[in-house]
């Protein structure tokens, strides 16, 4: 799948997990590949190109490349995860044996965020990052 950047990422904010992720992606996008749009601000104006609602945005996290081609669910995090220089990281997403695992296992993750928020797998998940950078 071929992205061409800026990628704009349309995330729910009002989720501890998902700003965390977002946020800790962004502080390695040194190339300001990401642009990160919180979805939970009532106030949004959702571009007339958006192939979905608001609503369907908060349920799982979308993304549209320079060219105008929208992505959502785990090509997200493949996309995001590249671009902030995670390369490992990012051919786990699109791995061809892990990837159904992932776009079966997402669908849970998104609609069980705010609960697993509450649960210490958002500081881990940030450790590894920041441990993953350093190393």
């Amino acid at each position: 799948m071929l992205i061409v950047y800026p990628l704009t990422i349309y995330y729910d904010g009002a989720c501890p997990m998902c700003k965390s992720e977002m946020e800790t992606l962004k502080e390695t996008d040194f190339d300001e590949k990401l642009i990160l749009v919180d979805c939970s601000n009532t106030n949004l104006t959702i571009p007339d190109s958006c192939p979905v609602s608001r609503v369907a945005m908060m349920e799982r996290i979308h993304a549209v490349d320079a060219n105008g081609k929208w992505i959502k669910s785990t090509d997200v995090f493949a996309a995001a995860y590249a671009a902030s220089g995670y390369q490992t990281i990012a051919g786990l997403w699109t791995h061809k044996k892990l990837k159904p695992l992932f776009s079966k296992l997402y669908p849970w993750v998104a609609n069980n965020r705010h609960w697993l928020s509450k649960t210490p797998l958002p500081y881990l998940l940030t450790q590894l990052l920041r441990f993953s950078t350093k190393h």
